[in-house]
């Protein structure tokens, strides 16, 4: 006996195929066991696959699920958004917002906003200033301007131009000591762009991950504060790269962004 479920792969955050965050989206009728979803995402081999089901919850449409290749995780900007985009352009969802109900981050809400963007609802992380990890240069290749926490597990080093985030070579080995979750490295922007950005999380599977919607959690509360705004055109300057435009409003964040399917198809599992 062999089940089929369709799977969807999703460029976020940006408009042109091979760019942005690629995540992969299963919509089904009920979960499959968290091994075999598990399983999914390491086939998969992407930074994140995103399942999702019709909710039992009232107030939300849809329960939603994320996993790396290694782990299930608490939230995931990119295969949200992904996965909002497959619902309204492929499934025939036909409301203006989707609200997602997930076990770790509570009810989430995306939008449709205006050309295109779709415009995600999500938990603000502040972080706060602390003393440089004792891995932090290793990390880094040298020293960082500043060093912060957040409440997500997050680390981030602050330098001084976008020019030492793009030239970056992170000693991987020294990241993965620093803790569970990865560290974020930004610096003030050029031009139109207000910050710029890079994520490295290997104790979850990733190496660099392309576009990440979590750590602009982050760094949104972080640069409302240093740029004395509350929105934010966003660049993490990974090798795909991506566009991520942000909002604050109290203790939530506005992270919007665009999708564009890549390609789509069905996954063949043995019962």
């Amino acid at each position: 006996m062999t089940q089929t479920i369709s799977i969807y792969q999703v460029d976020a955050f940006t408009t042109e195929v091979f760019t942005g965050n690629p995540a992969a989206v299963c919509p089904m009728d009920e979960w499959l066991s968290d091994e075999v979803m598990q399983n999914i995402a390491r086939e998969n081999n992407l930074s994140e696959t995103a399942f999702v089901i019709p909710s039992v919850v009232d107030a939300a449409d849809y329960d939603l699920r994320w996993f790396t290749p290694t782990s299930e995780i608490d939230l995931c900007g990119h295969a949200t958004l992904a996965s909002a985009w497959v619902l309204f352009h492929e499934m025939g969802f036909d409301k203006d917002a989707i609200v997602f109900s997930t076990q770790k981050s509570g009810l989430l809400t995306v939008n449709r906003g205006e050309g295109g963007l779709l415009n995600m609802d999500f938990p603000a992380h502040a972080p706060r200033p602390a003393p440089h990890h004792n891995q932090l240069e290793q990390a880094l290749g040298g020293p960082a301007l500043e060093f912060w926490t957040a409440p997500n597990g997050m680390h981030m080093a602050v330098l001084g131009n976008v020019e030492a985030v793009q030239n970056l070579r992170p000693g991987m080995r020294a990241i993965a000591e620093m803790g569970d979750k990865g560290l974020i490295v930004t610096a003030k922007g050029e031009g139109d762009v207000d910050f710029v950005s890079r994520y490295f999380t290997p104790k979850e599977g990733i190496a660099e991950d392309p576009v990440t919607g979590a750590a602009h959690c982050v760094l949104a509360p972080y640069w409302a504060k240093r740029l004395k705004k509350d929105n934010f055109h966003a660049r993490q300057i990974s090798r795909r790269g991506g566009d991520i435009y942000c909002g604050i409003d109290a203790k939530r964040v506005r992270l919007s962004g665009h999708a564009v399917l890549y390609m789509k198809g069905q996954a063949v599992l043995a019962k």
